[in-house]
């Protein structure tokens, strides 16, 4: 597994640590509001939305229009899901794995 060493150390260890703690989206929002302003939650959402999009070849037009992003933050998850560390290719393929089992179970998957 390849991680930036820039990244690396014990507090941002103990951050994910903790994350990997929460157990319920209600958790998550609880958390997320107490250690992160509303803007940067929603600049992460934003990402995960630009990967998501990406991935299923959308424009790079398309995408501003529909979730505000800038180019250069489009190019910069482009830039990652071409050679980053994978986490957006391992997140969305769990999430369209979990799209698919509640399409298969006939739940809703969100």
């Amino acid at each position: 597994m390849w991680t930036d060493e820039r990244l690396k150390d014990d507090l941002t260890d103990s951050l994910f640590e903790a994350i990997l703690l929460l157990e319920t989206k209600e958790e998550c929002y609880r958390f997320f509001q107490d250690i992160a302003t509303v803007a940067e939650i929603k600049a992460l959402a934003q990402r995960l939305e630009v990967a998501k999009m990406l991935e299923a070849n959308v424009t790079y037009t398309q995408i501003a229009n529909l979730t505000g992003a800038s180019s250069a933050t489009i190019s910069r998850v482009k830039r990652c899901l071409n050679y980053g560390a994978d986490g957006y290719k391992l997140i969305l393929k769990r999430l369209a794995e979990k799209e698919k089992k509640a399409a298969v179970e006939g739940e809703p998957s969100k």
